[in-house]
């Protein structure tokens, strides 16, 4: 599986205007819809599926990286979104850093399989500081599309 694979490439931001958890969760939400990958009606369960997940304990996992994720009946395929906070948002994380960098991901509630395989791939691609680095310090859109892409195809080769 590769992150061009459920990364919704019109849902990404290298500038979330957020200061909380709770605005940053629907802030991408929103990009969601705008890109047309969820129904505007879902708005509301989805954001309560995965502020739910947060109250089960933080998707921030260190390294200034968060991935709220959720399952919810109204997706119906696996979606993801990419946003950058310059400031940081305190989102709980396990180091006790800000996060800047939200992948978020939202699935159907049958898809185990392929919710597991982008958190991973996920986890895989944020593993390198380098692309951290370059992610947070991204100045638009195309040039964290570009990161992603170059870094998506590199991780394919391995």
């Amino acid at each position: 599986m590769k992150i061009s694979d459920f990364l919704n490439l019109k849902a990404v931001t290298a500038d979330l205007k957020s200061k909380t958890k709770k605005d940053v969760i629907e802030e991408l939400v929103d990009l969601l819809i705008e890109s047309g990958a969820i129904e505007k009606k879902a708005k509301g369960k989805i954001i309560e599926v995965l502020l739910a997940r947060e109250a089960l304990g933080s998707t921030a996992i260190g390294q200034s990286i968060a991935i709220p994720h959720g399952k919810c009946e109204d997706a119906k395929k696996l979606v993801g979104c990419l946003g950058i906070s310059k400031d940081g948002i305190d989102f709980d994380s396990l180091d006790g850093e800000l996060a800047h960098i939200f992948f978020m991901l939202v699935a159907p509630i049958d898809s185990a399989g392929p919710h597991l395989k982008a958190l991973a791939r996920i986890s895989r691609l944020l593993k390198e500081k380098a692309v951290r680095d370059s992610l947070k310090n991204a100045t638009d859109d195309k040039t964290l599309l570009k990161i992603i892409q170059l870094e998506d195809s590199h991780l394919a080769k391995i």
